[in-house]
């Protein structure tokens, strides 16, 4: 007898429907699995048989038949536990040890050699992806029980183990799950924010990066805190909107570390690779073609301190994301597109020793050292960072000050306003945030009058922007805007997004 359920294949974030044929028939005894199945899968045969045997049912050994299990289609590599279960079901079904159909139910489990199920990766994509495709009901390991629950409009079967999954699904024993405990606290964040000394200049472009989604360079000495500024942009960032958690969260599950009692992320991913990642680290591949470290960063940020540091290939690999929002990853295992919408937050010193222009301590670089050094930075990926900050050393009198600025909530509120006004612009467009414009936004959302083109023309000139720098120039003026709750781009605006535009670099 054949039967066939019904699980899932990963192809990077992304999900492909699989059908889990099996053929109990007449023969020699075999158990074999076909379909591009990887080792793990292959091993599968051990433990389903061992799962089986100790939850009461007969392995397929017990059968003098040949058991054919088939993972179609056969042109995608099958990875991982996740088919346990469903070959597990299939084959109770083909052997007529399961007399209840199961139709169009997704099926995704690992089991033990004892017959419970265990969780798996990528759960939320899973039930995303069945729903779409029609089914209304998912069957999966009881810690990712929550994590299916997210998606709407789909019944959650979520078993202890196989026996409790067959009483229930009989209707012998239906399964009757603990009760949720609700926390209603509040979550608080941390204010350093005010607490920084002085900075206003690139306290006030994190405002704007954070309101418009903007990518930021901070340069400046050691310790004139600009990874300290770095890390209280998230204190200022708004939270995720449902569509926004769902993308961030599914992303998390396919890399294995969403937390099973919390599973929906609100707060922007914020990820700080070192500057000795590789490659493959930041913009994904390696074994199983996962996700790196700019997908991880998809809807938050991406803070690259002694962003020159980094290897060249991969400073040059962020030129695709950064302008279009998601990486094309290309291997022998095939070709996967990650999103990977970010803000680029950026910290680098002017010079190899760091000093260069410091009022307090002279810099012990040559000319060529300089050169060298701030060419690591190609002039397409500085192109692409819309604000410019520099970030001096603060006085002593500034440090130890008692007077702080505006709370991180204050900001928070002015961010979030912006933010939303952003939203319902681009409502009936492809975009969410001023700093996603590309030309035909620009020229329909950033109408400018004739003294604000003189203003521009004049900059262009004095700073000999490109024409990247001049839009990104407009964008951010946009954002200034938006703070402001001003409807019209106004030259203040403007002014205010010129001095944090690209320039050409000058070496004393």
């Amino acid at each position: 007898m054949a039967s066939k359920v019904f699980s899932m294949a990963r192809l990077g974030i992304t999900a492909q429907l699989v059908d889990v044929e099996v053929d109990v028939a007449a023969g020699l005894h075999t158990f074999q699995i076909v379909g591009l199945p990887d080792k793990s899968v292959g091993e599968a045969k051990e433990r389903i048989s061992s799962a089986l045997k100790n939850s009461k049912f007969k392995p397929p050994r017990a059968f003098n038949k040949r058991v054919i299990i088939n993972l179609a289609p056969a042109d995608i590599k099958k990875e991982g536990g996740l088919y346990d279960l469903p070959m597990a079901l299939g084959f109770l079904l083909a052997s007529e040890q399961l007399k209840t159909a199961l139709g169009k139910t997704l099926i995704i489990g690992e089991l033990g050699l004892s017959g419970e199920i265990r969780p798996v990766r990528g759960t939320i994509l899973y039930a995303l992806t069945a729903r779409d495709a029609g089914f209304s009901r998912i069957i999966v390991p009881r810690d990712n029980k929550k994590e299916a629950e997210l998606i709407e409009n789909m019944e959650v079967i979520a078993p202890l183990n196989l026996t409790e999954l067959i009483e229930h699904l009989e209707g012998r024993n239906k399964i009757i799950y603990p009760p949720q405990t609700k926390t209603n606290a509040k979550e608080e964040r941390e204010d350093t924010f005010s607490l920084i000394a002085g900075q206003e200049s690139a306290k006030a472009a994190l405002e704007i990066a954070a309101a418009g989604g903007h990518n930021m360079l901070m340069s400046g000495p050691p310790g004139s805190g600009k990874t300290l500024l770095a890390k209280a942009m998230a204190e200022i960032l708004p939270p995720l909107n449902r569509e926004e958690a769902l993308e961030v969260t599914k992303i998390a599950s396919v890399v294995g570390t969403l937390d099973k009692n919390e599973p929906l992320i609100t707060r922007r991913p914020m990820r700080a690779p070192h500057h000795t990642s590789s490659e493959s680290a930041i913009i994904g591949g390696g074994a199983g073609l996962m996700p790196g470290e700019i997908t991880r960063a998809h809807r938050g940020v991406l803070f690259a301190d002694e962003f020159p540091e980094f290897h060249r290939d991969v400073l040059e690999s962020l030129r695709q994301p950064m302008e279009e929002g998601t990486i094309t990853v290309a291997r022998a295992r095939g070709i996967i597109e990650y999103p990977a919408r970010f803000m680029l937050i950026a910290a680098a010193n002017p010079c190899p020793c760091g000093y260069l222009g410091d009022e307090k301590r002279a810099c012990i670089c040559n000319t060529s050292q300089i050169i060298n050094y701030q060419r690591k930075l190609s002039g397409p990926i500085a192109d692409r960072i819309d604000l410019h900050v520099t970030v001096p050393r603060q006085s002593h009198k500034k440090i130890s000050g008692t007077q702080t600025g505006e709370s991180a909530a204050v900001v928070r509120a002015r961010v979030e306003a912006a933010r939303a006004r952003q939203y319902a612009r681009y409502s009936a467009d492809d975009i969410h945030t001023n700093a996603e414009m590309r030309l035909k936004h620009i020229k329909k959302y950033c109408v400018v009058s004739d003294d604000i083109s003189k203003m521009l023309a004049n900059a262009v000139e004095k700073y000999n922007l490109s024409a990247r720098a001049y839009h990104s120039t407009l964008k951010v003026a946009r954002t200034v805007a938006d703070l402001a709750g001003a409807k019209e781009v106004e030259p203040q605006h403007i002014a205010t997004a010129i001095q944090y535009a690209k320039r050409e670099t000058v070496i004393l």
